[in-house]
């Protein structure tokens, strides 16, 4: 009886840690009133969890707020000095390391081009080691001393830790256990749409929103569909790209026709470039497989062709009208506030095809619906991926309430 007692009493200590934590996470600096209205919470319990979380050195005094006729109130933040997390990215042209601190505020990145279509997981695992060796001491820390280290991959993490990645040419690949005699801390694998979507609820497009979708497009096209809880957010990953766009269509790398991923993934839209232009099949680019070092390259170079009438201007607008579909289905479905493109395909080609995407989702979705969702480009930067990898290690925190 005394331990039930025990565990329940620790488990409501966990929890109230979780909300005041969690709050000044992701809302920035609070007074400890702005946090008893913001959770719930007693003012007593409130006071007790900051004294905690102040010596525990996860949240500090930011400064004093001037009140309306009373005592100025002390404001409470996080302290991005308390831990350092590492973020891995496990794209089909590149791997690339971040290190940041826990606020995920960028210390360094390296990144590896990756040279062929079907890379081997141990090839793969070697370029995280050496990535996470470079980062760290470019910032003189000890690996051993991360948060975490979260890695993202572009395919499906099943439960039993396989990895089905068609992007890669991987099927049941262990890649979770091929790293892990790499990585010091403690390692997190999961789908990189996902925590990509959780990365911008919490630091860029997504932030406010109810119910987002957040594109990946690269080589591979996936959505994370995210929601706000009062844990935080909520990210699930979807199939989108294997959705279905055009009846018996382009072949598909998943063996299916029709996919919007055959129609708006980056190899599809350099292949359809070079039918439109005559131009044979550049080598290293095989039909259905990744991408290849150059293929970020040749893409940027097909955007800036797209600036004079002409085969990459008509690939620029049958991608937009193709990708409207695609977002269009998911508003029509799951009636979004906000729909985010994010990844380096969107990077490169949302500033010439926005518009016309805009008026592809206009005249695919029902009226209702169109008028109360937006669509945005990502904000977060080049190194999206490896940050969005980086909010596992700190999402377990949150809900542990601190280490």
């Amino acid at each position: 009886m005394t331990r039930e007692v025990g565990r329940t009493t620790k488990d409501l200590r966990r929890i109230n840690r979780t909300s005041v934590l969690t709050r000044l996470y992701l809302h920035g600096p609070a007074s400890r009133f702005d946090l008893m209205k913001a959770t719930g919470l007693s003012s007593a319990t409130v006071s007790n969890v900051v004294t905690d979380l102040v010596a525990d050195g996860l949240v500090a005094e930011a400064g004093l707020l001037d009140s309306d006729g009373g005592r100025p109130r002390t404001l409470l933040e996080v302290r991005p000095g308390y831990a350092q997390v590492a973020g891995v990215d496990i794209g089909e042209t590149h791997v690339q390391v971040g290190l940041f601190d826990w606020t995920l505020d960028t210390v360094a990145t390296a990144t590896y081009p990756m040279d062929e279509g079907r890379p081997d997981p141990a090839v793969l695992a070697e370029l995280v080691r050496a990535g996470l060796e470079e980062v760290t001491a470019k910032a003189g820390v000890d690996p051993a001393t991360l948060l975490g280290v979260g890695v993202g991959v572009p395919g499906a993490v099943l439960p039993d830790g396989l990895v089905h990645a068609p992007t890669l040419g991987w099927s049941d690949v262990p890649f979770a256990a091929r790293l892990r005699p790499h990585v010091a801390a403690p390692l997190h694998v999961d789908n990189c749409a996902r925590t990509l979507g959780q990365a911008e609820m919490w630091l860029g497009a997504g932030r406010g929103a109810e119910r987002a979708i957040v594109g990946l497009l690269a080589v591979g096209v996936g959505a994370a569909v995210a929601t706000g809880s009062p844990g935080g957010v909520t990210s699930t990953t979807s199939e989108w790209g294997h959705t279905v766009v055009e009846a018996g269509g382009a072949l598909c790398r998943c063996g299916s026709r029709g996919c919007l991923e055959a129609y708006v993934g980056a190899d599809a839209i350099l292949e359809r470039y070079a039918r439109l232009a005559g131009e044979p099949r550049p080598p290293g680019a095989p039909a259905g497989r990744g991408g290849g070092a150059d293929t970020e390259a040749r893409l940027a170079a097909l955007v800036a062709a797209a600036a004079r009438p002409g085969p990459a201007a008509d690939t620029v607008r049958g991608t937009a009208e193709y990708l409207g579909i695609g977002i269009a289905n998911l508003v029509n479905l799951l009636g979004p506030d906000r729909v985010i493109l994010a990844g380096w395909v969107s990077a490169a080609m949302g500033p010439v095809m926005l518009p016309a995407v805009r008026d592809a989702v206009r005249r695919h979705t029902l009226d209702y619906l169109a008028g109360r969702t937006v669509l945005a480009m990502g904000r977060l930067g080049p190194e999206q991926v490896a940050l969005g990898a980086a909010t596992l290690p700190v999402h377990e925190l949150l809900m542990a309430g601190g280490r």
